[in-house]
C-alpha cells in the first residue's frame, strides 16, 4: 500500500511538472533551458519535479494594492444611503 502511494505521488508530480513546464514561456524558466528541465523532470522522479516547482520558474508576483493602504473607491450606495433620494420621498 505504501509503495503504491509513493508511485501515485511520483506520477502525479511528474505529470503536473511536465505540463507546467511545457506551458511556461521560455523567458520565465530559470537556471537551465527547458530541454534540461524536461529531462530532469522525466528521469528523476521526485527530485526533478520538486526542483522544477520550487526553483525552475519565476512566479508572477501580484501588484501591490492601489493607494498604498488607502481604501479604494467606494462602491455604489443603496438608495436609503443617498440624501437626495431620501429628500424626494
Amino acid at each position: 500500500m505504501g509503495k503504491a502511494l509513493l508511485v501515485v505521488i511520483a506520477v502525479v508530480l511528474v505529470v503536473y511538472s511536465f505540463f507546467d513546464l511545457l506551458a511556461t514561456p521560455k523567458d520565465r524558466v530559470r537556471f537551465a533551458p527547458k530541454f534540461v528541465w524536461i529531462v530532469l523532470v522525466l528521469l528523476v522522479p521526485f527530485v526533478g519535479p520538486l526542483a522544477w516547482i520550487v526553483l525552475g520558474t519565476r512566479r508572477i508576483v501580484p501588484p501591490p494594492p492601489p493607494g498604498r493602504g488607502r481604501p479604494g473607491p467606494r462602491g455604489p450606495r443603496g438608495p436609503d444611503d443617498d440624501p437626495d433620494y431620501l429628500r424626494g420621498i
